[in-house]
């Protein structure tokens, strides 16, 4: 690849707290909106009785098998680790005036680990889970009261983790919230559109004060956004189509320019005008959005079309999104289609209209891994994806994109986020954990764990150029 990688790139993995800690209930954690999701985001919203179980009660039990799964991150060499922080494990009704000291001292232990190895945490304030008591008592983010319960976590863990943690991001795949309003905000999947846009504005507000706080709190540190990167293409050339494409788009960007720029664009203005939305936006609000992000980061597994005939065509869903589907492209088990150009097409897309350092904190495939009579796991189609979105990672930096790193994600199997499954596995280190909860927690590496161990040894160097 001719040395095209920075030598300073954060090469890595990424997870979340809820789809491997496990201990769900362990040392004073409280619920959080992703424990009442047994069956994924997806799923039905389940109370919870005692004695009930789902799979992310113990997930993959990270939370007491940690050293060993850092210690085989670090074998692969990982430079950094993406995780998040379960805030029902800080505040566990979450309006707590006090932290749970407990949960805190877990996090100390895992952020000492990893820097026994020299790998550098980039941790995730919230993702897709709050705690259950703020939507059970404030309606969630649709309160403005969230807002400072919020900012006094952040405050909270910044002061703890300030000489550990150098690298935050606020929400994870913010923009996700139009689509899955209770994972993204708390609110019912039925809330109207305009209850909806107050609670993204609500978080959006909480965003910038964590930003703020974190320049004060954590001055050599830096914080991002996390935008779940669903970029789509005109399905045709007819000027509709490319409108429409741009109208999409604007639906998940809008979320970065707010945290990127600091106010709400006009053409959001103009969409909350022509759909009777009205939000509660204060001169206070304002001000406090201009606090803006250090950099941009965002996940990206597939593209998609778009088109102002939407009904003559079959939509395929992704990682949360329906789009229509390319069809110049392949598609994975789960119907996501691999478009690895198109993550090229991103970071520059991103790159033009922030001109901010961009970090890809999530990418991967997720397949169902079989384990061979000598005990292998050859998983080269999983290689060969990650393969073709680094070599176009490459391009990107070639074309004067600044990148911070990358983090594929799910570097060890673990619970998917979308219908808690197990069987879609996106590890380089395989988990001996069925779909029904069986199995014995053994790990194993993959073919791809040795493959992305080289690629991180020589700096992207070992990526083979197709064509």
């Amino acid at each position: 690849m001719n040395g095209k990688f920075p030598h300073d790139f954060l090469w890595g993995g990424a997870v979340a707290a809820n789809q491997v800690e496990g201990a769900y209930l362990t040392d004073g954690k409280g619920l959080s909106t992703s424990d009442l999701q047994p069956q994924g985001i997806f799923g039905a919203i389940t109370p919870r009785h005692e004695g009930d179980s789902g799979i992310k009660d113990l997930a993959i039990d990270f939370y007491h098998r940690y050293p060993q799964d850092i210690a085989l991150f670090a074998e692969m060499g990982f430079k950094c680790l993406r995780t998040s922080i379960a805030w029902a494990r800080i505040f566990p009704q979450g309006d707590e005036e006090t932290p749970n000291e407990a949960g805190l001292a877990f996090y100390d232990r895992l952020f000492d680990e990893m820097a026994k190895y020299g790998i550098q945490p980039l941790i995730t304030l919230s993702h897709y889970e709050m705690p259950y008591g703020l939507t059970q008592k404030y309606g969630g983010w649709g309160s403005r009261a969230t807002i400072g319960f919020f900012e006094r976590y952040a405050r909270t863990v910044f002061e703890r983790y300030k000489h550990k943690v150098k690298h935050w991001l606020t929400f994870n795949e913010i923009n996700m919230s139009l689509h899955a309003p209770f994972t993204g905000v708390g609110l019912p999947a039925d809330s109207d559109k305009s209850a909806i846009y107050q609670a993204i504005h609500h978080q959006l507000v909480a965003s910038a004060r964590a930003v703020k706080a974190c320049h004060e709190i954590v001055p050599q540190g830096k914080i991002g956004n996390m935008l779940l990167g669903g970029i789509l293409y005109p399905l045709s050339c007819k000027p509709e189509d490319l409108l429409e494409t741009q109208r999409q788009n604007r639906d998940w960007l809008f979320f970065g320019d707010v945290q990127a720029r600091g106010y709400y664009p006009a053409y959001m203005q103009r969409f909350f005008r022509e759909n009777g939305i009205q939000v509660a936006i204060t001169e206070e609000d304002r001000q406090t959005l201009r606090e803006t992000i250090d950099f941009i980061s965002f996940s990206y597994y597939m593209s998609g079309c778009a088109t102002a005939d939407p009904e003559q065509y079959e939509t395929a869903r992704g990682n949360i999104l329906d789009m229509v589907p390319n069809p110049h492209l392949a598609s994975s088990e789960w119907g996501w289609q691999i478009d690895p150009v198109g993550l090229r097409y991103l970071l520059n897309v991103l790159y033009d209209r922030y001109q901010k350092p961009l970090f890809i904190v999530e990418n991967g495939l997720g397949a169902k891994d079989r384990v061979e009579a000598d005990g292998s796991i050859n998983d080269d189609y999983r290689i060969n994806y990650l393969n073709d979105h680094l070599v176009q990672v490459a391009e990107a930096i070639d074309d004067g994109v600044e990148v911070m790193g990358y983090t594929s994600w799910g570097p060890i199997d673990l619970v998917s986020a979308s219908k808690a499954e197990m069987s879609k596995r996106y590890g380089f280190i395989y988990v001996d954990r069925d779909d029904a909860g069986n199995g014995s927690l053994e790990r194993r590496r993959k073919k791809s764990f040795y493959w992305y161990r080289d690629v991180i040894h020589s700096n992207g160097n070992s990526l083979k150029q197709k064509g």
